[in-house]
């Protein structure tokens, strides 16, 4: 698992794009009214209960603009808040919170609903060795950001893209010939890399185990399936399931 990774440097550059998006050349509204020199402050305040995530990116986002912005962040990332509690007081020049202002809560709202349905899975699987992974499902630009989200809900980042580990999925298997063709070909050039192997089926995990796969994902099997692969892997390779997962049945 990649717990700690360092994802800064994507991170700011997510920030650059969405302010460079969204101010453009300029913006044109705020600085025809705003005097260069006003100041104010304001607060950000929570509409609803949930997990806090992106004070940190906030926080980037008015620095990008004037590092003369002064954000005070009056809880941390991956607390619990709960409607109508102040996350943050900001101060400084006006214009530049007045243009950032969006793009703030932009990463701010985004990051926090993915921290508060992350910990929602995290509390339900409480008490049991699973485990709550994340995806490369994530929009575009915005992967580093979606990912430290998770993790600040409480699960885990699964492979940051396709340079980091070895999944070979259904059309790889198809393409193949076979799961053992295409885990020989990955083990001939895996570099170290960590190995998984989608199964389909009973009998793909059969063929994954006999091949000495240690991580196979169950890919969109019924609850049944998912019990009987339990059985039949009985703690040889770890088991990730993936699709038809909800709130209701995670557990």
């Amino acid at each position: 698992m990649k717990s700690e990774i360092s994802l800064a440097p994507d991170v700011l550059s997510s920030v650059e794009q969405a302010l460079a998006e969204d101010i453009g050349s300029g913006d044109v509204t705020t600085n025809s009214i705003v005097p260069a020199e006003a100041t104010l402050e304001g607060t950000i305040v929570a509409k609803q209960f949930g997990v806090v995530a992106g004070l940190s990116i906030a926080q980037l986002v008015f620095q990008v603009l004037d590092k003369r912005v002064n954000f005070r962040p009056r809880t941390s990332d991956s607390e619990n808040v709960k409607a109508s509690q102040i996350l943050a007081v900001i101060k400084g020049p006006a214009r530049a919170i007045l243009s950032g202002e969006r793009t703030a809560l932009n990463f701010l709202g985004r990051m926090s609903g993915i921290a508060t349905l992350t910990r929602q899975f995290v509390e339900e699987v409480r008490g049991t060795r699973a485990r709550i992974l994340d995806t490369r499902k994530t929009a575009p630009n915005l992967r580093a950001c979606d990912k430290l989200a998770v993790r600040l809900g409480g699960g885990e980042n699964h492979r940051l893209g396709l340079h980091d580990m070895i999944l070979i999925k259904d059309n790889h298997i198809d393409f193949a010939s076979s799961i053992t063709e295409a885990v020989s070909h990955a083990r001939e050039h895996r570099k170290g890399l960590e190995i998984e192997v989608e199964a389909r089926s009973l009998m793909d995990v059969e063929e994954c185990l006999e091949l000495g796969v240690t991580w196979i994902l169950l890919d969109n099997m019924s609850h049944e399936a998912i019990r009987q692969a339990v059985v039949l892997n009985n703690g040889r390779a770890k088991l990730e399931a993936s699709g038809n997962v909800t709130l209701a049945n995670v557990r």
